[in-house]
């Protein structure tokens, strides 16, 4: 057999297999079936090799060739051309045949005459009847309305990155291009960005059905829920409504469904004629290793053709669609669209280079989509160092799987390293140091004023890993089963409702999770990350930490955690395994110098400090202020940059720094200058100038004073210090040196204040006059004194202050872990000059002071008080505890009024009302 009748027998078999009736001319029988494949086809420049006929109308012919003509085959095409539009004998219509295929045994290449410019591609398998015969009942190819048809997008409700990736998308479609990577930020949209594509290819671009290919069940679910909530921007129904949706559980794809979402998993498994289990859609491919010996090659499958598909969108493509599972992708003949947060070289390389639009992480917390985040180390003596068992010591054994215990003697010495923990070896006392430490530093040091413990996720290393972590979680924060939960796979309880109940519940406050949330799951009120896994992929890690960076508005985070103070505007990761220090990561915190004051930096812009971090870490700080401050704040900022919004200053920090901006400006300066350049020619020093040229501009506005001292100003109003780094045992966790040096220079300040203002404030004048000149303290005197404290330089407030007491003199400082009301300035102030040698709150000092005043009152009169006066002697001192003092018009307020106000105090105390009122101001307060 010769190489060309072997490769004609295997175009056969796939001809048939497609559905085609293959014939030869002398049993020429056009009645036999809707498509009819010919072979040796006379016409007059000699016999086609095979004619497509359907519907009897001739569309079609292949080109047939031997195998090892493959590397040449479009070499070929011109002959197909030439029979294409030849004469064919016995046809009255000599128009060009439409469907150009060149075919070895091994490929098929395929053009379409009627699209623009038509170009040839190669395909898995010819197409089937059916198919050629709906193409030729449109007026027009999809490649032409794709090109010639689409609308300009809607702008309304769109963000300027998802305007730009759905716009990008449709140009790159339009130019036939049959890659695209979309590169969005995680918290972008990606999802409505696709499914705003989606929508427009199959309105406008006609499109048959598209494929939404996702490597989790977690995710597809998550797809099929934004589908259901869209809402088109020309029609007010969802999506559903309009379009058959199907998300596939099984091997059959309803040939009325015009988006199926599929793991990659199922849709391998159903060209490879392999059954697949459920659960083999849960855990991402990126955490699988393949071998040669899973090889389970794709086949044509008649049921699913090779057109079943016009647009495959890949979520999360950067990972999975390589090695084995990149079959499914080849099979079909569609346009290939990736989604991705966090592109690599393959994913570069996969997609052509073809990147449609491109939207960073930096970009998105510039522009306020994203948040940025901190990192906080925790480290142990074991976790890094590890242990060693001795011999013969008596210790638990368990099983990893059932976890049954058994008491027994260790054979020999095993020494174990921070790496194997929790895989061979399990040490209690490390979770629990891990969980304590981060329990206090939480509380006292990230988010020291919530009531509720922040949302957070811990990464753990295996389900073991995880049901000791709960435990332990449970443990030390003192809860029960509702505020800690596993979410993964393998859970016993549904994981989706536990889900559901932590992104929108009061509980579990804490999920543990392995593989289900670790990347494209959607959890917005998370303002904590614990990793306590470590991480080998880049990009894996990257999406892990992408769980934090959804940013959240005030009401949305107040709905799970009352007490945060206003919208989301950053997350913490904590770091306990050392994941953030490798170089596996691209997204570094953009934070780069935590521990200098913002004044510092922009000081150092001020006087001409450039460097990338000094830029980067005013550009973070400056978009995070920029959620912090209310609008009168940022008007004013507004106003001192020249009309310049304190979040575009921070953005413009970041965008000076894009490195592909910066050869752009470095090409744009050579050709003013007449010279020739490419981005390969460019010189160093020519990109370097280009830096400093547009790191110049971002910076300019820095030079104003009256603009760093605005942002100062309002900076000093609201910021919170956050200590990030503290190492070895969990002793301590958080910048000490720093934090204390802080409370000392807090409480210095004001002790020189209140000296240096003794005479001008009239509460300070009070205080020092005491107690030879007593009289009363007022309440407006408070007023003044905590006014003048809260202005610049000092901004201090009375919480502030007792924190800073509490640091650096805790052994005389009671009731720091109360609320603080403005009147503690009284016992801040004598504590401050000498008169009390304990800090305690002013309502507790009066309490004592109450007890003191009756005890003498009633030794001194011929009957005690009654009970009924006591009553109202409580009530009066109350008042005194909240305003320092009292007097007639007090009684108008609803504590006092409600009990029947002046007229009924009158009528318990008579005329000693107002001496009995005299002395409790001055005996309670003095």
């Amino acid at each position: 057999m010769t190489p060309e009748t072997k490769a004609r027998l295997l175009i056969d078999q796939k001809l048939e297999s497609a559905g085609w009736i293959v014939q030869d001319m002398r049993q020429l029988n056009l009645s036999a079936g809707l498509g009819v494949a010919v072979r040796e086809y006379p016409t007059d420049t000699g016999p086609a090799d095979y004619v497509l006929f359907v519907n009897r109308v001739a569309c079609g012919v292949i080109e047939a060739k031997r195998d090892s003509a493959g590397e040449n085959l479009t070499v070929t095409e011109k002959q197909t051309e030439r029979y294409a539009t030849a004469t064919l004998k016995w046809r009255k219509d000599n128009a060009p045949l439409r469907f150009l295929f060149e075919a070895t045994g091994q490929i098929i290449r395929f053009t379409d005459g009627h699209d623009p410019m038509p170009r040839s591609r190669e395909i898995f398998h010819f197409f089937q009847p059916e198919q050629l015969a709906e193409w030729l009942a449109q007026a027009h190819t999809l490649r032409r309305r794709l090109a010639e048809q689409m609308p300009a997008l809607p702008e309304r409700n769109l963000r300027d990155c998802q305007i730009s990736a759905v716009t990008g998308l449709e140009k790159s479609l339009a130019h036939n291009k049959p890659r695209a990577l979309v590169h969005m930020a995680t918290g972008a949209g990606k999802t409505f960005t696709a499914i705003t594509s989606v929508y427009r290819l199959l309105k406008f671009g006609g499109a048959k059905r598209i494929l939404f290919l996702v490597d989790t069940r977690n995710l597809g679910k998550q797809a099929h829920q934004e589908f259901m909530a869209y809402t088109p921007p020309d029609d007010g129904r969802k999506f559903t409504e309009l379009y058959n949706v199907q998300r596939l559980a099984s091997s059959h794809i309803d040939p009325h469904a015009q988006v199926c979402i599929s793991t990659i998993q199922r849709m391998y498994s159903i060209l490879s004629g392999e059954p697949i289990d459920e659960s083999a859609e849960d855990l991402s491919l990126n955490e699988v290793q393949q071998t040669q010996k899973q090889e389970k090659w794709v086949r044509y499958n008649a049921a699913v053709p090779v057109e079943t598909f016009d647009f495959i969108i890949i979520d999360e493509c950067h990972r999975s669609i390589y090695n084995l599972w990149k079959q499914v992708l080849d099979y079909f003949d569609a346009f290939l669209i990736g989604l991705t947060a966090t592109p690599d070289k393959r994913t570069y390389g996969f997609f052509n280079e073809n990147i449609v639009a491109e939207y960073t992480y930096e970009q998105s917390v510039a522009d306020g989509v994203n948040v940025g985040y901190d990192v906080y180390e925790i480290e142990t003596e074991i976790t890094r160092k590890g242990a060693e068992l001795k011999a013969r010591e008596w210790v638990d054994h368990r099983d990893r799987q059932t976890r049954k215990k058994r008491w027994g003697e260790t054979e020999e010495d095993t020494a174990y390293t921070g790496k194997e923990l929790d895989r061979s070896v399990v040490n209690p006392s490390q979770i629990r140091q891990v969980i304590q430490a981060m329990k206090t530093a939480v509380e006292t040091q990230i988010f020291p004023n919530r009531q509720e413990t922040p949302k957070t996720l811990i990464f753990a290393k295996t389900d073991s890993h995880a049901d000791d972590i709960i435990n332990i979680v449970r443990e030390v924060y003192g809860q029960g089963n509702a505020f800690c939960k596993k979410v993964t796979y393998r859970a016993e309880e549904d994981p989706d409702s536990v889900l559901s109940s932590f992104r929108n519940d009061y509980h579990p406050r804490i999920a543990v999770t392995v593989d289900m949330i670790a990347t494209g799951t959607d959890v917005k009120p998370l303002e904590v990350l614990l990793f306590m896994r470590d991480v080998r992929s880049k990009g894996y890690y990257e999406q892990m930490k992408g769980r934090g960076v959804r940013s959240l508005d005030a009401d949305g985070l107040k709905r799970v955690s009352n007490s945060a103070s206003g919208a989301k505007d950053r997350f913490v990761l904590i770091d306990a395994v050392g994941v953030e220090k490798s170089l596996k990561t691209e997204s570094r915190p953009l934070e780069k110098k935590p521990t200098v004051a913002l004044k510092d930096l922009l000081q150092g812009v001020a006087m001409g400090s450039r460097d990338d971090d000094t830029v980067l870490s005013l550009a973070n700080r400056l978009v995070r202020l920029a959620k912090q401050l209310d609008d009168k704040a940022l008007a004013r900022i507004e106003k001192a940059s020249g009309g310049i919004p304190v979040r575009e200053l921070g953005k413009a920090l970041i965008t000076a720094l894009d490195p592909d901006a910066i050869v752009q400006t470095a090409l744009e300066t050579a050709k003013a200058q007449g010279i020739t350049r490419s981005e390969d020619t460019l010189l160093s020093q020519e990109l370097e100038a280009a830096r400093q040229q547009r790191v110049a501009a971002a910076c300019a506005p820095f030079d104003r004073p009256e603009l760093r001292d605005e942002i100062e100003s309002a900076r000093r109003e609201r910021e919170q210090i956050i200590d990030h780094i503290n190492t070895d045992q969990v002793t301590f966790a958080g910048f000490s040196e720093q934090a204390e040096a802080q409370a000392r220079a807090v409480v210095q300040g004001f002790a020189d204040y209140i000296r240096q203002h003794k005479d001008e404030i009239a509460a300070l004048g009070f205080f020092y006059q005491q107690p030879y000149q007593r009289r009363a303290l007022a309440f407006e005197m408070i007023e003044e004194l905590h006014e003048q404290l809260s202005k610049p330089p000092l901004l201090l407030t009375t919480e502030k202050l007792w924190s800073a007491y509490a640091r650096v003199q805790e052994s005389q400082v009671q009731g720091a872990d109360r609320k603080r009301q403005l009147t503690d300035l009284v016992s801040l102030v004598r504590f401050a000059i000498g008169l009390d040698k304990e800090l305690k709150p002013f309502a507790d000092e009066v309490d004592r002071r109450f007890q003191t005043w009756v005890f003498r009152h009633n030794a001194q009169r011929a009957t005690a008080f009654s009970p009924e006066q006591m009553e109202w002697l409580r009530l009066i001192k109350e008042h005194i505890a909240s305003s320092c003092s009292i007097n007639r018009d007090d009684f108008d307020y609803a504590e006092l009024a409600d009990k029947g106000g002046l007229q009924k105090a009158w009528g318990l105390f008579g005329k000693e009302l107002d001496g009995l009122m005299e002395e409790m101001n001055v005996e309670l307060v003095a």
